[in-house]
């Protein structure tokens, strides 16, 4: 639990707190759309529920403000479910255990989900102030932005009279975000058949790497522990008689990998050597990546002798070949704004099935037809390696406009309000800004919020003081109004 009931904000970490109590990862959010329809029903507000569980909710204009543009204020409502090796939760019943620690709030062991969460927070907080005097509200919760923009691309929006857009899953106080990179969800697999070897069983972790959002954090190039996983098997293919059996890493999409295990089987009379080269490949990875993965380790399991069963020779090729040669990391720079990733892939799920094999990687860029270049790139190694390619929820870009009127809106509030000036950027993650757009004739979107580190990793935490100057900012910016 935490305290903040004498926070300026009080009544945004209130619900901050109470959705935090209940289960909303991506594709699990029923219940949490249904608590935003109960309180729009106590509130007497306008209400809009689809069957994906999207929900808009309509607070009309105040006494002086009935001239004035609408506001949209949005958010998704699904969090990215990530938790440390050895907690126990169950994301589909449990919720989540906050607490506060040197200004920041967290949860124990897991991600914390103020992304998005925090959007719906400070919608519900905005809702419900009886004493808010602004244009007319139109409040969007979207669902399952984290594996696909599903939401935001079926949301009919047809009932919004407004065009300018706030969109609140930005995680950088100041910085208010004019653009954003479309992407695309791609895959490689493979048909396994296994064969039966002689030798010892090997269990190789790689664990407790930095990991985060594939978006956000691309830039720092921090390990990919699935990939690293293929070097040290392409080494000891090439030097040892070993067999795999299967290899596992990762579970967002979105997300860098912070762990991946291999399994197979070596010659029983190349242990020391095997165990040796691993030692060696251990070093390495600890030069490589002691400044951005200070905390990555290597473990190595050695189970008895005997009689196993593998992948074939063949198929032990081709995943091997494919962890070697997949694209991932930064691939282009932005020309247009210096410093920026234009475009990037992330080797994000591995896994090992009964029957196949697989790999999936998302690709981001803010030009279409770079994103459509990495993704051929890895559908031509796909049929290179005799593999089978698919790609699923490819969502467009976010494309900057010169002019904005909100945008100059927010920059005067926001120099009126701090004597100073904020930034102005687009961001390489993906946000439902391009899909919005689609739908709305003219839309004006502008994205911001307040800090929060370490996103879709159990060392997310969100920072206390900024969500109440990023609240502050907001009543400030409705008080202002949008006048048409």
């Amino acid at each position: 639990m935490i305290e903040l009931a004498h926070s300026s904000a009080s009544r945004v970490f209130y619900y901050f707190q109470e959705i935090s109590k209940i289960p909303h990862g991506s594709g699990n959010t029923k219940q949490i759309s249904d608590y935003c329809v109960n309180f729009a029903k106590e509130h007497g507000l306008t209400y809009y529920q689809d069957n994906l569980n999207n929900i808009i909710i309509i607070r009309e204009a105040t006494s002086g403000y009935e001239d004035h543009k609408p506001y949209i204020i949005q958010g998704h409502l699904d969090m990215v479910c990530e938790k440390n090796q050895g907690v126990e939760i169950d994301f589909e019943k449990d919720g989540l255990d906050l607490y506060i620690e040197d200004g920041f709030i967290k949860a124990r062991g897991t991600t914390l989900g103020a992304d998005d969460g925090i959007a719906i927070a400070y919608g519900l907080a905005l809702l419900e102030m009886k004493e808010l005097k602004s244009p007319r509200l139109e409040v969007v919760f979207t669902v399952d932005e984290e594996t696909g923009m599903y939401g935001a691309e079926a949301i009919d929006l047809s009932m919004l009279q407004g065009t300018d857009w706030l969109n609140l899953d930005s995680s950088e106080e100041g910085v208010f975000l004019c653009g954003c990179a479309g992407g695309v969800n791609t895959s490689i697999e493979f048909p396994l058949e296994y064969k039966n070897v002689h030798g010892h069983s090997y269990v190789l972790k790689l664990f407790d790497f930095e990991g985060g959002h594939s978006g956000d954090k691309i830039h720092e190039g921090h390990g990919n522990p699935t990939l690293l996983i293929g070097r040290i098997m392409q080494d000891l293919d090439a030097r040892f008689d070993i067999a795999l059996v299967n290899v596992t890493g990762g579970r967002k999409g979105n997300a860098i990998p912070r762990d991946s295990e291999v399994t197979f089987i070596g010659d029983a009379g190349q242990k020391e050597q095997i165990v040796q080269a691993i030692e060696d490949w251990k070093a390495t990875f600890l030069d490589e990546y002691a400044a951005i993965d200070p905390d990555m380790k290597l473990s190595l399991e050695i189970g008895e002798a005997g009689i196993y069963r593998s992948v074939t020779k063949s198929v032990q090729t081709q995943m091997i070949s494919v962890l070697v040669l997949l694209p991932d990391g930064v691939i282009t720079m932005s020309k247009e704004f210096p410093g920026h990733v234009e475009s990037s892939t992330n080797a994000g799920v591995c896994c090992t099935t009964e029957e196949k094999f697989f790999i999936r990687s998302f690709v981001r860029s803010n030009v279409y037809s770079k994103k459509r270049m990495i993704a051929d790139k890895i559908k031509c190694l796909a049929t290179a390696l005799g593999g089978i390619y698919n790609e699923k929820d490819d969502y467009p870009a976010w494309e900057y406009k010169k002019e904005s009127t909100l945008r100059n809106n927010l920059l005067a509030v926001y120099r009126d309000l701090y004597k100073e000036e904020p930034k102005m950027d687009i961001i390489h993650a993906g946000l439902e800004c391009g899909l919005f757009q689609q739908k709305v004739k003219n839309l004006d979107c502008v994205a911001f919020g307040p800090n929060t580190h370490s996103i879709h990793t159990p060392k997310e935490r969100m920072e206390i003081a900024s969500v109440e100057r990023v609240w502050e900012f907001l009543l400030k910016l409705l008080a202002h109004g949008n006048r048409c």
